[in-house]
């Protein structure tokens, strides 16, 4: 990377799962990786671990994202590494099961304040960072074009934070790129049963699941893409067809 500062991706939710793929996939490019983690204070631990065998930097950040306060420390932190922030991937989220008639003020908070709202505070925060070039990548679901009635809040947050990536694209064109990755079927979730999970696999065009590398590619993808803004890359299998 030729610039005049060495660069630095930050991923939330980046101690396990996708997230966690993704920060990997960024420290094999060559980027110092901002490692944002809440609870898992372990998983955290040994990704940077992992991170810091690829020889690049790892700032291990813990935050709530629901905390505004907590959002502008993280910041403040990576500002303080003296590294240009060029890219952000907002990856944190929850996904509970729910009934849209019985949840109370507080779930539509948890889940709107984590998976949407913190987006938002964290696009605001790293565009003050970000010099022209910079990318911000938000990890949606192709959920966000579905009716789950037992997952009612996450599919209405992540129908939001589409929503939001086209605004941000907007709003901070053309000095800072803005888009989404809507993930299928890449790893089964707690919630849901094998035989579930097969039955969903089974009905996919694709007839597989896909993988945490399937959705790191479309992220370096839309890192390398400069002439695409406001979009929305669907990983899905063909799910959304059916």
């Amino acid at each position: 990377m030729e610039h005049s500062r060495p660069e630095l991706a930050l991923v939330s939710g980046a101690a396990v799962r996708l997230g966690k793929a993704i920060a990997l996939a960024l420290a094999d490019k060559g980027y110092a990786i901002g490692l944002h983690y809440h609870a898992s204070e372990e998983a955290a631990r040994q990704t940077a671990k992992e991170i810091e065998t690829l020889g690049v930097p790892v700032f291990p950040l813990r935050a709530d994202l629901r905390n505004e306060q907590d959002v502008r420390w993280m910041f403040q932190q990576i500002a303080q590494t003296g590294l240009l922030l060029k890219v952000l991937v907002n990856s944190a989220a929850i996904m509970p099961k729910q009934d849209l008639m019985d949840i109370s003020i507080e779930d539509w908070d948890a889940v709107m304040d984590l998976n949407l709202r913190a987006a938002w505070l964290c696009a605001v925060e790293a565009a003050r960072l970000m010099q022209a070039g910079g990318v911000i990548i938000n990890i949606s679901d192709t959920g966000a074009h579905k009716v789950w009635t037992s997952y009612p809040l996450y599919v209405i947050s992540k129908a939001g934070l589409e929503a939001l990536t086209r605004l941000l694209a907007r709003r901070l064109a053309p000095h800072i790129r803005v888009n989404a990755i809507a993930p299928g079927l890449i790893s089964r979730g707690e919630n849901i049963t094998a035989e579930e999970w097969e039955r969903l696999v089974q009905r996919l065009p694709m007839r597989q699941t896909g993988s945490e590398a399937d959705v790191t590619k479309a992220v370096l993808f839309l890192l390398e893409s400069v002439y695409i803004t406001g979009e929305v890359l669907v990983v899905d299998g063909g799910y959304g067809l059916i």
